[in-house]
């Protein structure tokens, strides 16, 4: 075992590779406590109860007034170095850094106490957790002077042993660096460091998450490169990156080569497969994958099931999707919520509310809560299937359960109520979702101005695009077109004409509804020559509908004529 002094200042450091160096040299004082990890040895259950830390710890603690010298005296000679670092891992009396650091330093005077590469590495880890990244630093560049010009890979190695850079890596990981922690580790392989096909899953997964998929095939293929064998979580991890992606194929291939080398596949292999199946709509293919998962013996879970319920529901096979659900119990596996949303969203897509209901009503007596998914779920299926009430009513439900509502259900209670010709309410509604810091979408102002222009109350319709103007809203050609035809329908066609004007002045290219709009309104109030002025101007080419319009507006123009 090595053995070494304590460094006096400014010793020479040979850096183990350039990148760990730059690190080493780097490091913020945040980043350094990211190293350290305090862990007890094995077999030590009550670490405050060890009289020979209690010894240390109360000798330090009275330092100032009896010197260590004195009282630890006869305890010096058996002490080791593995004592040191079950005090620094334990620390039952909760000694400051400064303290302990103090201590080490003191000990190292002594001929018959030598520290070993292992105290000085926890030394220094407790020393980064505690913010004294610098005094750290001084305490590695003096392992690796004193061990020799060539000795920095195996000092490194034990740094790493001591999980310092395992730690700092898992730093990089949570700062979204995975490039940087991937060449982090390839060098410190390259140093001698053991691999571990471990720490290429991670890797792999966050490279993955990134949609980096080129990078994290990469870091697969390194695990090969460096005399490891792939797992099946490695297989299944960059499997499941392919398939996010879209790349199924690519998939399916690792899929092979797994069983080509006896690897052989888990329901998560399955469940990554079957979810990019379903995801592109091919659900027969699903099916097959699923029946040769369970002919292979294994049991689809909790995950499973969901995955296929939501790719039955999205497909409009909501028959197969309750097929699937029962079967579940039969299995001896319990939906959770996620399985019950996923199938809700379904019947109330496929417009069985009745199904709906019944579904979040055996809920609870299946130990399960529905929360606001479940409930926004069912408001946004009542109002589509034009039950407002039904709608109301969960919405009462849901105040009374101390739920607010998500911009789902607002959305779809301001779309009923204006449905219904309720645009006062709608308008509420509306200023509920301001108060609470939602903001409403471009369609849902939208409806309330219709609601207000189908009333005929113009004004409130004007008001209410001046406002979502103001919120950073641009009003779409919709927009513009249900104020155009509340207009028209009250005989403004002037002002009509004026707000197409500014539409274009604004950049918002009209279309053949908005002209519709127009022709008709110029044809009742009986001056359809005023349109054909405007066809002219934008090359205008008339629908049926124009032309029928037009052809009407004609007619009562001529009978208005031949009574003159």
């Amino acid at each position: 075992m090595v053995t070494l002094k304590l460094p006096t200042p400014h010793h020479h450091f040979i850096p183990p590779c350039q990148f760990c160096h730059h690190f080493f040299s780097t490091t913020t004082t945040a980043a350094a406590t990211a190293w350290y990890t305090p862990t007890p040895p094995p077999h030590h259950p009550q670490p405050q109860d060890d009289p020979l830390l209690t010894t240390l710890s109360q000798a330090i603690t009275n330092s100032q007034k009896t010197p260590l010298a004195t009282s630890l005296r006869k305890l010096i000679p058996s002490l080791t170095a593995r004592h040191v670092i079950s005090l620094i891992n334990l620390n039952p009396h909760s000694l400051n850094a400064p303290s302990l650091l103090s201590f080490f330093t003191w000990l190292s005077s002594h001929s018959t106490f030598r520290h070993t590469v292992q105290s000085y590495c926890t030394m220094a880890h407790f020393l980064c957790f505690h913010q004294m990244a610098p005094q750290a630093q001084s305490l590695l560049q003096f392992v690796a002077s004193r061990k020799g010009t060539n000795s920095a890979p195996s000092v490194f190695a034990t740094v790493l042993h001591a999980k310092a850079c395992g730690r700092f890596r898992d730093h990089v990981m949570k700062l979204n660096a995975p490039a940087a922690a991937w060449r982090f580790y390839s060098e410190i392989l390259e140093c001698g460091f053991p691999p571990n096909v471990y720490n290429f899953n991670i890797l792999m997964n966050t490279l993955c998450k990134e949609g980096k998929i080129k990078d994290a095939q990469m870091v697969f293929d390194g695990i090969t490169k460096w005399g490891l064998r792939p797992t099946v979580v490695s297989f299944n991890t960059l499997m499941n990156g392919y398939c996010k992606l879209g790349d199924l194929e690519e998939g399916f291939r690792l899929k092979r080569v797994m069983e080509e080398g006896r690897i052989f596949p888990d329901v998560f292999t399955y469940d990554v497969l079957i979810n990019g199946l379903c995801k592109a709509s091919r659900l027969d293919d699903a099916n097959q994958l699923y029946d040769e998962m369970c002919g292979r013996g294994l049991a689809p879970n909790g995950v499973m099931y969901t995955t296929l319920i939501n790719g039955y529901c999205k497909n409009g096979k909501v028959d197969l999707a309750m097929e699937m659900y029962e079967q579940m119990f039969r299995n001896g596996v319990k939906p959770d919520l996620v399985t019950y949303n996923t199938l809700l969203n379904g019947l109330c897509k496929h417009g069985d509310l009745r199904g709906a209901r019944k579904l979040v009503d055996a809920m609870p007596e299946k130990g399960l809560k529905p929360d606001k998914i479940t409930y926004s779920t069912l408001i946004d299926g009542c109002c589509k299937e034009g039950d407002l009430d039904a709608a109301l009513e969960i919405r009462k439900r849901m105040r009374e359960e101390g739920i607010g509502l998500d911009n789902v259900a607002f959305t779809a209670l301001i779309s009923g109520l204006c449905r219904e010709g309720r645009p006062v309410d709608a308008e509420s509604m509306l200023r509920q979702m301001l108060a609470i810091g939602m903001k409403p979408d471009d369609a849902t102002y939208t409806m309330v101005i219709d609601g207000f222009c189908k009333r005929g109350d113009i004004k409130m319709g004007f008001k209410l695009l001046k406002e979502m103007q103001n919120d950073g809203h641009v009003p779409s050609t919709v927009t513009y077109n249900m104020l155009i035809n509340g207009l028209c329908k009250q005989g403004q066609t002037k002002n009509a004409s004026m707000l197409l004007h500014a539409m274009l002045n604004r950049g918002i290219v009209p279309d053949d509804i908005t002209y519709n709009i127009l022709l008709e309104g110029h044809c009742k109030n009986g001056n359809p020559e005023n349109f054909e002025k405007l066809r002219g101007e934008k090359g205008l080419v008339l629908d049926y509908a124009s032309y029928s319009s037009l052809l009407d507006g004609f007619g009562k123009s001529s009978k208005h004529w031949d009574k003159r």
